[in-house]
């Protein structure tokens, strides 16, 4: 077990991230964004940190993931008797959506590399958008409003404790469960294939990686992942959806930054990238309205200059050699 040692740190900060929003009046939101990021940052990280495959078009399976949800939850709201049955199959139905486009993405896109990669994800995630819109599939442009829907199914008190604390508590097992299928694939051939492709595709194929497959099974996951997080975060949340509000491609910059705040590649990185990417944000709003990103940006270029790395990778070079570099990868 030591191998799953780095996953003590992780958990541990979700564990006090929880009992600080749900104990402390008023924490609760914030410590809900910073729940978002983590996890976002963590299913990210999956495919990017281990492959080197940016992915701008990412936001596809979080948009896929809340469609998911609030087509389960408006086509069987009235099934008296599927109870809160309706929510997993909304859940059912979103990673049904996401690995669908998953594997549509990884037939065209995977065979591309770098920028044209980068490209065609980007163009996937704005045709089906514009598809939605178009061809007015899932209410087109005016979206689906599902809160009436929670209602009618739960009640409206137990509709609020859904959208205020239930959606974001599974956010959290979200994130703790891409945490440890992050270390999993670390320690196993999986992440031994995809750090060959990192490293050189070519010279992986030649030794006889399965690179395609391997590429596959790291997209289709984070996918699977974020897929679970627009689900809850965003549809059990808000309990609506827009075309032009999910398929934002600022969403994977968030992601991006997230992962190169706290480091690419490592376990740790996404959760602390997560709390400075999340705790920074909500400050600048609230102390300087207005001029927040303004603010931001440049804190951002000096944190990653500073550590190119990352911030988990500069901490991870500083413990080498340490008792504590068992629990930091």
């Amino acid at each position: 077990m030591v191998k799953y040692y780095p996953l003590i740190p992780v958990l541990a900060i979700y564990l006090v991230m929880f009992l600080i929003g749900f104990y402390i009046e008023g924490m609760w939101q914030m410590v809900a964004l910073l729940a978002f990021y983590c996890a976002l940052g963590q299913s990210w990280n999956i495919f990017m940190g281990m492959t080197g495959y940016v992915d701008f078009g990412y936001v596809t399976f979080i948009a896929l993931g809340t469609y998911g949800m609030a087509l389960g939850i408006s086509y069987t709201h009235q099934y008296e008797w599927l109870g809160i049955g309706i929510i997993f199959i909304g859940l059912i139905l979103a990673l049904f959506l996401a690995s669908l486009s998953a594997l549509l993405e990884s037939f065209i896109a995977l065979r591309l590399r770098g920028a044209y990669f980068a490209i065609a994800c980007i163009g996937i995630n704005e045709g089906l958008k514009h598809f939605i819109e178009g061809a007015r599939i899932w209410g087109g442009s005016d979206g689906i409003i599902f809160y009436g829907a929670l209602i009618q199914a739960f009640g409206r008190e137990t509709s609020n404790h859904l959208t205020a604390f239930w959606a974001d508590f599974a956010v959290f097992i979200i994130a703790a469960l891409a945490a440890i299928l992050n270390i999993y694939y670390m320690r196993s051939k999986i992440g031994y294939a995809l750090t060959a492709v990192r490293e050189d595709e070519d010279a992986a194929k030649v030794m006889g990686i399965n690179t395609t497959k391997y590429k596959t099974i790291a997209f289709l996951t984070s996918g699977l992942l974020g897929a679970a997080v627009g689900a809850f975060a965003w549809g059990v949340k808000l309990a609506h959806v827009y075309p032009g509000d999910v398929f934002v491609i600022h969403y994977t910059i968030e992601c991006i930054v997230v992962v190169l705040l706290g480091g690419a590649g490592t376990l740790l990185g996404p959760v602390v990238g997560g709390l400075v990417y999340g705790l920074s944000k909500y400050w600048l709003a609230v102390v300087l309205p207005g001029f927040q990103l303004l603010v931001f940006a440049p804190i951002i270029i000096i944190i990653i200059v500073v550590f190119p790395e990352g911030i988990i990778g500069f901490v991870k070079q500083k413990t080498k050699s340490t008792p504590l570099a068992r629990y930091i990868i």
